[in-house]
């Protein structure tokens, strides 16, 4: 897509409103706008100062009679001072389905293209007016469904994780430049760099590279969700527990056992942390096909998730099937958390022994709630730094942003080891230049378009 075209699109939500922004980028925009837009005071776009609300009236020239179509008002941002670092304008109008429709059907015969989506802010990133991460900050914002996720959604788009990642960019140019320079030119009286000082830098900067990428536990517990599965045997209280995190009745709960019979997912908040939740089939054996099938799906779900919910009924007598229902939670790669169920009517000492296993136990009621405030707590341990402060900590909150470290972090160890061993230090620069490469494709300097575009597709249109 050709990013000199100028580009039109509704900014606002679908359906029908008190207004509906319309936005337009471009080296056109304030041209094309002119096509759609006249000031009540007459006087032109092109003369109205930048950032200055001009009230006027909005018209259909398609045809050979120019149709009014509604009456608003038009704000020009001249680049570099605009969102997408390009000349901008947004006309706010009456926020009915088809008036904007309208509107923006006029916009595209004036001269504009319809915008892809994301296309605003990708414009914004190539412009450098942000950074990649940035750009990924204000896509969770747009997504953020907790105030925990608002927040470090904020500190991203205020450059905190991109200031992080710059420091450590920088100082390890500084020592290539210094190799550089007395590598090409050795006759000249320039400041020559010892092992000693470019190991000191490159450990530093390999620890503190090391604890940003600790920081993802966090980052993905508050914002992707950490992928979970809630197991038991039948009429455990599974189902309960599911709808009473999930905070509403979406699974059928009955005192007949087999009620459950596939995987019911939703993402649900708790305490600070999102789960990617999973109620499965109760694990029995089981003569009926349709349930035999919910099981297997069970199994297959217990397998690939990375926290298992093991649900007891603590108000029964556990048999040789709770016994093997914990033998076969020994076979998961999950963190296991056995959620004792029924805690109202009271916790046999049977189960307690049961349990001995587990390194995480809790009591709970999914009927009247009590023991949840302790369940959140002891989830929030698991993954969440407390440390951290997701308004104001550099913060990885992506699998991508995650991976390019991993690889600077892969790459500055090898050159550490290389420093270490006293190696030429010209053959040391290979590795930092790839911990650069890495640390570049993770703040979008040396990013590839492919995934840039993947990035960017999942924003909506008109942002």
């Amino acid at each position: 897509m050709n990013q000199l075209d100028t580009i039109a699109a509704i900014s606002t939500p679908y359906g029908k409103g008190g207004i509906a922004v319309l936005r337009v980028s471009g080296e056109d925009a304030i041209k094309v706008a002119s096509r759609v837009f006249e000031a009540k005071s007459g006087k032109a776009l092109e003369a109205v100062a930048s950032s200055r609300s001009v009230y006027g009236y909005i018209f259909d020239n398609s045809n050979e009679k120019k149709v009014q179509i509604d009456d608003g008002i038009a704000v020009c941002f001249r680049a570099p001072n605009s969102f997408t670092g390009e000349d901008t304008v947004e006309i706010s109008c009456h926020g009915g389905v088809l008036v904007t429709q309208k509107v923006l059907s006029a916009l595209l015969m004036a001269g504009a293209r319809m915008a892809m989506p994301g296309e605003f802010t990708k414009r914004s990133f190539i412009n450098g007016k942000m950074s990649l991460t940035s750009a990924e900050a204000l896509g969770d914002l747009l997504e953020a469904q907790t105030d925990e996720q608002i927040m470090l959604a904020r500190s991203g788009m205020k450059g905190v994780l991109s200031g992080a990642v710059g420091e450590i960019y920088n100082s390890l140019c500084d020592v290539l430049a210094a190799i550089y320079a007395h590598i090409d030119y050795p006759d000249e009286d320039l400041a020559d760099i010892s092992h000693e000082e470019a190991l000191a830098v490159a450990k530093d900067n390999l620890v503190r590279l090391k604890r940003l990428s600790k920081t993802y536990s966090t980052g993905r517990a508050v914002m992707g969700g950490i992928p979970t599965v809630i197991l038991g045997r039948t009429n455990a209280g599974k189902s309960s527990l599911y709808n009473r995190i999930v905070g509403r009745d979406a699974a059928i709960v009955t005192d007949i056992e087999g009620t459950t019979r596939d995987v019911l997912t939703e993402t649900a908040k708790l305490g600070r942390v999102i789960l990617r939740l999973s109620d499965t089939a109760g694990l029995r054996e089981s003569g009926d096909a349709v349930e035999k099938i919910g099981i297997d799906r069970a199994r297959q779900t217990a397998e690939s998730a990375e926290l298992i919910l093991a649900v007891f009924d603590g108000s029964r007598i556990p048999d040789e099937k709770d016994a093997e229902f914990v033998e076969y939670l020994q076979t998961l790669g999950g963190v296991k958390v056995a959620i004792v169920n029924k805690s109202d009517l009271g916790i046999l000492p049977e189960v307690n022994g049961l349990l001995s296993k587990f390194d995480h136990i809790c009591q709970v009621s999914a009927e009247s709630g009590n023991g949840f405030d302790k369940l959140a707590f002891l989830i929030e341990r698991l993954y969440i730094d407390n440390d951290l402060d997701t308004g104001s900590d550099a913060i990885i909150s992506n699998a991508r942003q995650a991976a390019s470290v991993g690889s600077a972090i892969e790459a500055l160890e090898i050159a550490v080891n290389a420093i270490s061993a006293e190696l030429p230090l010209e053959i040391c620069c290979a590795e930092i230049e790839n911990t650069l490469s890495a640390l570049g494709e993770l703040d979008g300097r040396t990013v590839s378009e492919d995934i840039v575009s993947r990035i960017f597709a999942n924003f909506c249109v008109g942002k």
